[in-house]
């Protein structure tokens, strides 16, 4: 056997094992009977944010002479 044909045998059996060993992954599937649902609660925090910003602003203004 020359070695281009040895090297073509071993590169037919390499493919083979691979396309076999890829046949073979598992899969997971989650089956739910109610849909997922994702809480962002962006808004609250939005509120927050700009109450307090609203009440530095009093406060600022009320003691202006501080700053």
């Amino acid at each position: 056997m020359t070695v281009s044909r040895t090297f073509a045998v071993a590169s037919a059996t390499l493919i083979l094992v691979v396309a076999a060993l890829a046949g073979c992954t598992p899969t997971v599937k989650v089956a739910t009977d109610e849909p997922i649902t994702i809480n962002l609660n962006v808004n609250i925090r939005h509120e927050i944010l700009v109450k307090v910003d609203k009440r530095l602003d009093s406060v600022i203004d009320d003691n202006s002479d501080i700053f």
